[in-house]
């Protein structure tokens, strides 16, 4: 082998040597700061969104709204549906006495009277699912920037909302709620 051979293969060596050795360093050093994060634990918390949007205080007044804005509307649809009751049950006293056309003429009456209830159903429906979630929407944002100041407080790690299964000792649910009201 010539000496210029050599020289190459020494200097190759020499830097894998130095790459190697680089190489355990660094992973030595993620292995520590791994044992490190391990053994000061990670602090988990958990969050309930729907006993948050059921039970806080803000979440009580928004039902609260929403239910006396609505209240008009859902008793004149209570009105309209006693109304469309009680000539169905008329009709159907009245049926056979009735006369082909005035039994067409009530049919189509009482055809129209459900079609307007269930229209007005359907919008009432839409308009207070909007509605609600309106006001919930800005109780979720509320919610979580409490999240975010008990998480900084508290130095909590990761907080997960909605589990599957949790245990009670990482529920945080509470002291969400309690710091809303």
């Amino acid at each position: 082998m010539s000496d210029f051979a050599r020289m190459t293969q020494s200097r190759i060596v020499r830097r894998s040597a130095r790459i190697l050795a680089a190489a355990l360093l660094m992973g030595s050093v993620a292995v520590g700061a791994n044992a490190q994060a391990q053994s000061q634990g990670t602090k988990i918390g958990f969050v309930n969104t729907e006993r948050i949007l059921r039970e806080s205080a803000p979440a009580k007044a928004a039902q609260t709204k929403i239910e006396s804005e609505f209240k008009s509307r859902d008793a004149e649809l209570q009105r309209l549906s006693n109304n469309l009751r009680t000539k169905a049950d008329q009709f159907e006293k009245d049926g056979p006495v009735l006369s082909d056309s005035d039994r067409m003429t009530r049919q189509r009456e009482l055809s129209n009277l459900d079609m307007d209830l269930q229209r007005k159903r359907r919008e009432f429906q839409e308009d207070f699912n909007r509605r609600r979630n309106e006001e919930f929407s800005s109780i979720v944002t509320k919610a979580n920037d409490a999240i975010k100041r008990i998480a900084e407080q508290e130095n909590y790690d990761l907080i997960i909302q909605d589990a599957v299964t949790v245990n009670p000792r990482i529920d945080i649910t509470d002291k969400v709620i309690q710091t809303l009201r």
